[in-house]
């Protein structure tokens, strides 16, 4: 459950449908986030860019604006394996503000 975490994505329409779109990039930032900084609340906002590009404001629950994070993928378009490996980067700075708070 991930009630106190909010992901927008804005440009769903540029992913590739077999890519599983917005939902499935939301959901692998909600499970790695889960997996690194468990019970910790964000807010992600993700753009979708031209050429398989995707870029992320994260905010902790307590305000916290995190470094924004980008992901660009060169050679071919955005699919599922690459949503985990931009979630793991967004999961790992969640869990480094964690760490640096107490």
């Amino acid at each position: 459950e991930h009630s106190a975490s909010g992901c927008q994505v804005t440009g769903g329409e540029l992913l590739p449908p077999e890519s599983g779109g917005a939902d499935a990039l939301c959901k692998a930032i909600a499970d790695a986030a889960a997996k690194e900084a468990p019970g910790l609340g964000y807010s992600v906002a993700v753009r979708v860019l031209p050429r398989s590009r995707l870029s992320a404001s994260i905010t902790t629950s307590d305000g916290r604006k995190l470094p924004e994070q980008g992901f660009v993928r060169m050679d071919k378009p955005l699919s599922s394996g690459a949503f985990e490996r931009f979630a793991a980067a967004i999961a790992a700075e969640l869990a480094k503000a964690e760490r640096s708070k107490s």
